[in-house]
């Protein structure tokens, strides 16, 4: 299993939405302060598999999943195994109550060449693949299946725990044995051997019950056998015999059928031949359309008179000439005389205004004329007023003055101001002005008035002028029109024809429709009588097709009375000839009938001889019984073979029993486990050495005896040391082995194909020294240069981080963790 891409949101201390991506690191650091969320992102790879981490302490407790006060965590994996790309989803909820319960889990297969930078576009569930888990009950297997893996062995293989190394690597012999037992699966025999117990109780109770079930089978004896044959062969003989005798049953009930169908037949045939009788007014239904048709012919010729007489008026009417031109005509010579009075109206009128025109014209100059006198008296009266103000202008100055004021002129203090002379010309001339004034205006006035005046019998004289002209105009048109027209009295001559002769049209049209409506009911009533004489042929037809069978008389189809006459005839003489036919076809019918009789008594003798019960269908009773006997004898045969088979089962439930009881024996000795526990520390430990000097650049071998570890120095001539005076660097390197040996060992145990594409460790490097911490290093680098695996370190030590080549830095603040990726 090789991770690729994470997105996490709301997931512990990963409360804001992060994504991390692996695809091309195959040797990586998670690096940052203690507590700031590295061991967090493995427990993410775990739980989006799993749905738990080792940090929870093997429990299921989905509430550690969930960042402080969120209500929802999202973990995403995209991942590869054995050549396939997967991802996986989990997604827990805490509801209004506060339970936390899993709301999402599915596991895809991806499409070949799937590029997880696409999950960033958006895609729907249904983009990413097939669906191989869809809920978290399906999760288990699937995981299991794709990454080849349980839970347990996945903690051991793939993410190693901090502190993990060195505990199983100076633990005692008996708590190593433990951990083996743990992580080898070998409590799985304990199992094995309750189990195989259980199993020799389920044995033992069936033998018990197919002992019962044996003592409940009786009457299966062979004298029963031999009883239950002998009646199936009492019945096959019953259903031979019946199934003989049933075809001349049948053929006796044909020929019974047959001849009362033949006497049957002869007697409808009476009936019809009886029935046979001519309708009453055969002869009149002919002549009837005889006389329809003379009707219709005299209809017609009425209506070619009335059509010519029609036509012949029209023509009259067209060299009559157009009716509209001699109306127009005496309209013409009525407009004439009309509008000669009219015309000397207008003349009159035009007269009129013309001198009223004039009138005004010098009532207008003469109201001019005294406007301008007017306006020389108002300028003479300006004047006079503008010289009086002037003499009298020292008299205006002394009016505002007061005594003892200063004159405005000497502006010397006037002791006394003399009186104002009443002999002033001032007022004079003020009441002149607007006397002056007074009478301009009205003269002005004048003028406007007659000035209205003049234009209005102006305008008088323009209209009354303009209508002369048009009735000039349309007197001339009229004599145009009227210079070659006949006299009004031969215009009404001629008008007074055109009525007569439509008046005459409108008769003779009327006259045609009338004779048409009565040739068309003429028509109708051939075509009546006509129908009435089909229908009479039709049920003349009818009748005759009725007795088509008996070879009715070709008749004649011109008369419908003489047709009838003669199928009557034929009818009367074929009723006689078939009444004397009848007697003999009632003997027949007898006979038949007896022959029916004596067939079906000696079928119900057999099946009373044979004890069935007689029914209408004794072919059926007979199989019925035959079918019973045959059923009870397939029964008895299994009941039989099942006595056998049960016989057998007690045996093979008794063997079962032993079996499980002896294997369950076995496996409660304690020998086997320490054999097996044994053979899998050899194996352990050699694959452990082999890693080891790979690891070490062949330095160091591991062994074990008697439960304990050694290692063997080939740089100090093969000497043999316990692994605790190890140092730091090489106790790393000799449990990193044990580590690696352990999981690919567990894997090879797996059910399914594991495949070990990464280890990432969780171990704590910071209490190593400088020299230790450069082996670990080292040891690192040495493995991730193996090729065969993605290797990933958490770590908070910058001196291991620097010698890595990607590093993800993970930083947490106040809301959220974060991740980012440094190095190439």
């Amino acid at each position: 299993m090789r991770p690729m891409r994470l997105d996490l949101a709301g997931f512990t201390v990963f409360r804001a939405p992060t994504t991390i991506d692996f695809t091309d690191a195959d040797f990586f650091a998670l690096v940052g302060p203690t507590g700031s969320g590295k061991s967090t992102v493995l427990d993410a790879i775990c739980f989006a598999l799993y749905g738990t981490v080792p940090r929870w302490g093997g429990t299921r407790g989905l509430a550690n999943a969930l960042a402080p006060s969120a209500t929802e965590a999202r973990v995403r994996l995209v991942f590869e195994s054995a050549g396939d790309r997967y991802v996986v989803t989990r997604v827990v909820r805490r509801d209004s109550r506060g339970n936390v319960k899993t709301a999402g889990a599915g596991l895809q297969l991806m499409p070949p060449g799937f590029d997880p930078s696409k999950l960033d576009t958006g895609l729907s569930p249904d983009d990413l693949g097939e669906v191989l888990a869809g809920t978290a009950a399906e999760m288990d297997g699937a995981v299991r299946a794709a990454v080849g893996l349980p839970y347990e062995q996945f903690t051991s293989c793939v993410l190693l725990p901090q502190g993990q190394f060195a505990d199983f690597l100076h633990a005692r012999p008996a708590t190593r044995q433990q951990i083996l037992v743990n992580l080898l699966g070998l409590g799985v025999y304990e199992q094995v051997r309750e189990k195989a117990a259980n199993r020799a109780g389920q044995a033992e109770a069936k033998f018990e019950v197919v002992d019962q079930a044996l003592a409940g089978l009786t009457d299966i004896d062979d004298a029963t056998l031999d009883d239950v044959s002998a009646r199936v062969d009492r019945m096959r003989e019953l259903a031979t015999a019946v199934t003989a005798a049933v075809p001349e049953r049948d053929a006796a009930r044909t020929a019974a059928r047959e001849a009362g169908a033949a006497l049957a037949a002869l007697d409808a045939d009476l009936t019809v031949l009886d029935a046979v009788r001519a309708p009453a007014g055969v002869a009149e239904v002919a002549r009837a359309v005889a006389t329809a048709r003379t009707d219709a012919d005299e209809a017609t010729t009425a209506v070619g008179l009335a059509e010519e007489r029609e036509e012949k008026l029209r023509g009259e009417l067209a060299a009559a000439g157009d009716e509209s031109a001699l109306r127009l005509l005496l309209r013409a010579y009525d407009d004439r005389a009309g509008l000669t009075g009219e015309a000397e109206t207008v003349r009159a009128t035009v007269t009129a205004a013309q001198a009223g025109h004039a009138a005004a014209a010098a009532e207008l100059a003469q109201a001019q004329a005294a406007a301008e006198l007017a306006e020389a008296d108002l300028a003479a009266a300006f004047r006079a007023h503008e010289q009086a103000k002037a003499t009298d202008q020292a008299v205006a100055l002394r009016v505002p003055l007061q005594d003892g004021a200063t004159c405005p002129v000497c502006e010397q203090t006037v002791t006394r101001v003399p009186a104002v002379p009443t002999d002033s010309a001032v007022p004079a001339a003020v009441a002149a002005g607007k006397a002056a004034r007074a009478a301009s205006d009205a003269a002005k006035a004048a003028v406007d008035a007659r000035d209205s005046a003049a234009r209005d019998r102006e305008r008088e004289l323009v209209a009354a002028r303009l209508r002369q002209e048009q009735l000039d105009a349309r007197m001339a048109a009229l004599h145009a029109q009227l210079a070659d027209a006949a006299e009004p009295e031969e215009l009404h001559r001629a008008l007074a024809e055109h009525g007569r002769l439509r008046q005459e049209l409108t008769e003779s049209a009327t006259a045609v429709r009338a004779g048409r409506e009565a040739a068309r009911r003429a028509r109708a009533a051939v075509d009546a009588a006509q129908e009435r004489l089909r229908t009479a042929w039709r049920s003349f037809d009818a009748t005759r097709d009725g007795l088509a069978r008996l070879g009715p008389p070709v008749t004649d189809r011109e008369d419908l009375a003489a047709a009838w006459a003669a199928l009557t005839d034929w009818a009367t003489a074929e009723v006689a000839r078939q009444r004397a036919e009848r007697a003999d076809r009632v003997a027949a019918v007898t006979a038949a009938e007896a022959q029916v009789t004596a067939v079906e008594e000696r079928v119900g003798g057999l099946l009373e001889a044979a004890g069935v019960p007689a029914t209408d269908d004794p072919v059926r009773a007979a199989a019925v019984a035959l079918e019973r006997a045959e059923a009870e004898l397939r029964e008895l045969t299994r009941r039989r073979e099942q006595a056998g088979e049960l016989r057998e089962q007690r045996a093979t439930y008794e063997r079962e029993a032993q079996v499980a009881r002896a294997l369950a024996g076995h496996l409660r000795a304690n020998n086997f486990e320490r054999w097996l526990l044994a053979e899998a520390l050899d194996l352990l430990v050699d694959g452990a050495s082999t890693i080891l000097r790979e690891l070490s650049g062949d330095q160091y071998d591991l062994v074990h005896d008697k439960g304990e570890f050694f290692v063997v120095d080939h740089h100090d001539a093969g000497l043999r040391r316990g692994v605790r005076t190890l140092s730091g660097g090489e106790t790393f390197q000799a449990s990193l082995a044990l580590a690696l040996a352990l999981a690919e060992q567990l894997a090879g145990m797996s059910t399914t194909a594991a495949s070990l594409e990464s280890i990432v460790l969780d171990e704590g490097f910071g209490t190593l020294d400088t020299a230790t911490l450069d082996t670990v290093a080292a040891t690192l680098e040495n493995l991730a240069a193996r090729g065969d695996r993605m290797v990933g370190v958490v770590t908070h030590v910058p001196a291991l981080a620097e010698r890595i080549p990607v590093r993800f830095e993970v930083r947490k603040d106040a809301q959220s963790a974060r991740v980012e990726r440094t190095g190439r």
